[in-house]
């Protein structure tokens, strides 16, 4: 910090980021919240897609952001970047808050891993899966945060814009996609991909886009929802088998075909109740699904 205290930094940020839904900025309005500092109102307030957020606090011009986000605005970082690549080895998010075109201060915001999740990508990709982390963070804090996870294949420091690219880049591949996200910059690249799944704890237009929505924001509901799609076409596939097989054999029998050959001719009640028992064969293998083990 340069010639802040904590306190300062976290009650300019915070004044700013509570007028912005981002995931990062709610982090901060609820750590002020915490140690009891209240944040003063902001005016000219903006919040630039994937990049940061500016506004005015008592006269000061406050910009919060990454280090190309400050960039763009002329602000240098270099006397914050060691300390900030440190937060980023731990797997934190290292942001920026610059007071009136001067770096100020870093704060450094980590989300808890939580204790399935590890679990819950090692089933996928037990299960032929192939996870891809897509993010807009820092490349050393995602490559942190995929090595505590054992994923391989890191897809960092995206813009919100570029997410639905990199989920249209693996469709052309031929690869289907699942993609899995939370927050408003993720709304394009969930309704992109085959399947949208969205955190019942995200953002409204993250489950707006999405077709497929976790209620505890637990990834091992992904795998639950995998194993029941894949249990729902097996059952589809036997259903569609057994209506094939009534048809097939019943109805040309029912009209005669056998008939001048064989003088087989089925009774047209006989053939009904074939095909009722084709219904109740649909119908009773239905249920099978609520013992499957997800």
């Amino acid at each position: 910090m340069d010639g802040m205290n904590e306190t300062d930094v976290l009650r300019l940020a915070a004044s700013v980021e509570r007028a912005s839904e981002h995931p990062l900025a709610r982090a901060i309005v609820d750590a002020a919240a915490e140690r009891k500092i209240a944040p003063v109102d902001v005016t000219d307030f903006d919040a630039p897609t994937g990049k940061g957020a500016i506004g005015t606090v008592t006269g000061r011009k406050i910009a919060l952001g990454n280090a190309r986000f400050l960039g763009e605005m002329g602000i240098a970082v270099t006397g914050l970047e060691q300390q900030a690549e440190r937060l980023r080895q731990d797997g934190a998010t290292a942001i920026y808050l610059a007071v009136d075109g001067k770096a100020s201060g870093v704060i450094a915001i980590a989300d808890p891993v939580k204790a399935t999740t590890a679990q819950a990508l090692k089933a996928l990709t037990a299960e032929g899966v192939r996870v891809v982390m897509l993010t807009g963070d820092n490349r050393t804090t995602a490559q942190a945060v995929a090595r505590r996870l054992g994923i391989t294949e890191v897809e960092a420091e995206v813009l919100p814009d570029q997410k639905s690219a990199v989920v249209e880049k693996l469709r052309r591949e031929g690869r289907v996609v699942a993609m899995a996200g939370d927050g408003v910059n993720d709304a394009p690249a969930l309704a992109a991909a085959e399947v949208g799944i969205a955190m019942g704890t995200g953002t409204d237009v993250a489950i707006e886009s999405a077709g497929v929505t976790l209620l505890k924001g637990d990834l091992t509901g992904i795998v639950r929802a995998r194993r029941l799609s894949a249990a729902t076409m097996g059952n589809i596939r036997q259903n569609l088998f057994f209506a094939f097989i009534y048809n097939a054999a019943g109805v040309p029998i029912a009209a005669g075909a056998l008939y001048p050959a064989f003088g087989i001719l089925l009774s047209p009640i006989i053939a009904a109740a074939a095909m009722a028992l084709s219904s109740v064969s649909v119908v009773g293998n239905a249920p099978r699904l609520r013992r499957v083990r997800l």
